[in-house]
């Protein structure tokens, strides 16, 4: 990792810290993901794991859960693990791998760590499993940090600019 994506310090103790305020700040304003139940359980500097609980409205046609819930879990464990170095970071693609089903009322946790940055761009390995530790996904996400800050528009949404990651 390039010195432009470590802390201020090389203090592990403040490293955390600043992976912990920035997950709280991003959770208190991710309505999706508290409106699905999903709770990020641990996090440190270029990690997190995320948990969910396949809800019956969240099963199709086949009675199995939707790939979009696996896909949107994995996905905000890739947020919160990027979020952790306290920049602006948004996903750029990630493509994913269903290995095995997941059923109604599985538990679900997504666990997400950082493999490489360069430049403004990073690489995560994501994970899903289920209670009994099966492995259901394997997702891989690239993520961009912004050069700005994303601000709130006036409506009150959050999100970074229609053209992109700047």
């Amino acid at each position: 990792m390039t010195d432009e994506h470590r802390t201020s310090t090389d203090d592990p103790g403040a490293a955390q810290q600043l992976a912990e305020q920035a997950t709280l700040a991003l959770y208190e304003g991710d309505e999706a993901t508290q409106a699905l139940g999903i709770q990020i359980v641990d996090v440190s500097p270029g990690r997190a794991v995320a948990r969910m609980t396949v809800t019956e409205s969240m099963i199709n046609g086949v009675n199995l859960a939707h790939g979009g819930y696996l896909f949107l879990l994995a996905d905000t464990a890739l947020a919160f693990a990027a979020q952790t170095r306290g920049r602006p970071i948004v996903s750029a693609h990630a493509h994913i791998t269903f290995i095995a089903p997941a059923r109604a009322c599985d538990a679900l946790s997504a666990i997400a760590e950082e493999r490489t940055w360069y430049g403004r761009s990073a690489v995560y390995d994501i994970a899903v499993r289920n209670q009994d530790d099966l492995l259901i996904a394997e997702m891989r996400g690239h993520v961009r940090a912004l050069r700005d800050p994303v601000e709130a528009p006036a409506n009150g949404t959050a999100g970074a600019a229609a053209d992109g990651p700047r």
